[in-house]
């Protein structure tokens, strides 16, 4: 393959990235029929329950609660949940094992962001005319607190109300020692002379957190709507309505998941919008529940409040692993995620990981990329023959393709050769892109002396003012730097045609690429390096056995 070819390919690869960068592919967010769902909505604490009815342990005591009743806390090795002594609501839930910042004394990773607590977060309510007053029923619960420990048994929180018009309700939630899942049951018994064709509404409102969002990332809503994976981000999930087999919904941020599950799998709704103080909401809608007088029922549900990890979500068996989603490249991601886990369970580090999974990547395509970089070589030998056909023939643009390609075949070099070591590495390089902002195992994983997160971009230092082209934190990035470096001398190795303008023009790509390296992970910047230096070994090699 001659410059001018893989100069084209060059900058086609670069065009693709930074198209990747700037627009990314976008989520279909096409809706199917819209169901029919009565206009008056109010959402009322309540939250999931169990599958399998069997009755619970025997309460010792109830408690009455009224609307100030202090907080219920729920503690398991994994996370605290606080919920409301009034009525089913989670105000907050802390992960444990995660913070908010790199640094260790940063506050636990919190779930749940809402400007009021005591009516917003984690919730279920009904909505419809016939019974106005189920929402705003008096509470009984049977615990003031909940402490798990590992190993231990399941517990239960249970909330019963009655409403005004006799309406009894029992919202059961089931907590384990060592899953980030809660079971909800909500038991629903018609004693009152309504008919209640209400729906029966899960709430999630949640206010975005304003942070800056790494290349790559994803924050918004999520479902799996007839099995297929729909996305929707927050700055467009106004007003949004979906119906049909909805297998969960769910608030996605990165690397984290808070969802809901309906063991029924049925048709029903989503809606999502944004509130007046900026919340999104975003509420799973069952279908009517049609509880004719001294008619009951059950609905059950299984909610995750955790860290998106792709054993964790597969081992729920509820499809949620679907929500890990590394886009077009997805095929090539997962297996390099699951390949790069078990690099590190010997390892202990994601950084040194990735430079393995970087040089078995490298031996898997030695032999087809040793042939390319040795056809482009051999082609250096044949320039000064080059020169004279296009020189002949430069009226001619059809002949002299002819003559060259003629002269490719007597002297066996195949000119699209040199395309093969950057084709291989696109989709390598795109599923590390995907991985790195959106896999929980590389979230504040370090490397090595200033690199302490592999998922963020490298800084020697903290400078106080800004950097041009740089995001925050400023700093120097000396990864980034070197990985400039290296491409450089790449090119200084690679044959030239002899052309000093095309010469030029693919020296200026190291300068392009380094500067749009700057803010990328750091892990992506150490595999791009890693590769670039593995290249220029082989290059070294081969330009020693060619001459």
């Amino acid at each position: 393959m001659d410059k001018k070819t893989l100069l084209a390919l060059g900058l086609s690869f670069l065009v693709f990235l930074v198209w990747s960068v700037l627009f990314g592919p976008k989520p279909t967010e096409k809706s199917t029929e819209k169901q029919s769902i009565p206009k008056k909505e109010q959402s009322q604490p309540v939250l999931e329950g169990r599958l399998l009815p069997p009755p619970g342990p025997k309460r010792d005591f109830m408690l009455e609660t009224g609307r100030n009743t202090r907080d219920i806390t729920v503690e398991t090795d994994l996370y605290i949940a606080k919920f409301s002594g009034s009525g089913p609501l989670i105000k907050s839930f802390k992960l444990k094992k995660y913070r908010s910042t790199l640094e260790k004394d940063s506050p636990l990773k919190e779930l749940i962001h809402v400007k009021n607590k005591n009516g917003h977060g984690f919730n279920l309510g009904f909505s419809g005319k016939n019974i106005p007053n189920i929402n705003w029923a008096t509470y009984k619960v049977n615990r003031k607190e909940i402490t798990i420990r590992p190993g231990g048994q399941p517990k239960e929180l249970i909330y019963d109300r009655v409403s005004p018009e006799g309406i009894e309700i029992q919202t059961r939630f089931i907590f384990y020692p060592d899953s980030y899942k809660i079971d909800l049951s909500v038991d629903i018994n018609n004693k009152s002379e309504y008919q209640i064709d209400d729906n029966l509404s899960l709430n999630i409102v949640h206010l975005p957190q304003k942070t800056k969002k790494r290349y790559g990332a994803f924050e918004g809503m999520a479902l799996l709507l007839e099995n297929k994976l729909k996305e929707i981000k927050v700055g467009k999930l106004k007003d949004k309505q979906f119906f049909g087999q909805i297998s969960w919904v769910a608030r996605e941020e990165p690397y984290f998941l808070a969802a809901i599950v309906d063991e029924k799998s049925r048709k029903s709704t989503v809606k999502s919008s944004i509130l007046p103080d900026d919340e999104i909401k975003i509420s799973y809608i069952t279908p009517s529940l049609n509880l004719r007088q001294g008619q009951n029922t059950t609905e059950n549900f299984t909610l995750y409040l955790g860290p998106m990890d792709l054993y964790i979500l597969k081992a729920l068996n509820k499809k949620l692993e679907k929500a890990i989603n590394f886009g077009w490249f997805d095929i090539i991601a997962k297996p390099l995620l699951v390949t790069l886990r078990f690099f590190n369970k010997y390892l202990f580090n994601y950084g040194l990981s990735i430079i393995l999974l970087t040089i078995i990547i490298k031996i898997l395509f030695w032999p087809l990329t040793h042939k390319s970089y040795k056809s482009m070589k051999e082609m250096r030998k044949l320039q000064p023959m080059m020169a004279k056909i296009r020189e002949k023939y430069k009226g001619n643009k059809q002949e002299m393709q002819k003559q060259l390609m003629g002269l490719y075949k007597t002297y066996k070099i195949n000119p699209m050769g040199g395309c093969l070591p950057m084709i291989v590495q696109i989709p390598v390089f795109f599923a590390f892109y995907r991985i790195l902002p959106n896999s929980i195992e590389l979230r504040h994983a370090p490397f090595f002396l200033w690199i302490k997160d592999l998922s963020a971009p490298d800084r020697l230092f903290s400078f106080p003012f800004q950097i041009p082209f740089m995001a925050p934190p400023y700093g120097i990035p000396v990864l980034t730097l070197i990985m400039g470096a290296s491409m450089f001398l790449q090119q200084k190795m690679t044959p030239t045609t002899g052309d000093p303008a095309q010469a030029k023009m693919m020296m200026l790509l190291p300068i392009v690429f380094t500067f749009l390296f700057i803010n990328f992970p750091s892990g992506l910047v150490l595999y791009w390096l890693v590769n670039n230096i593995l290249s220029i070994a082989q290059q070294y090699r081969i330009n020693k056995q060619v001459g």
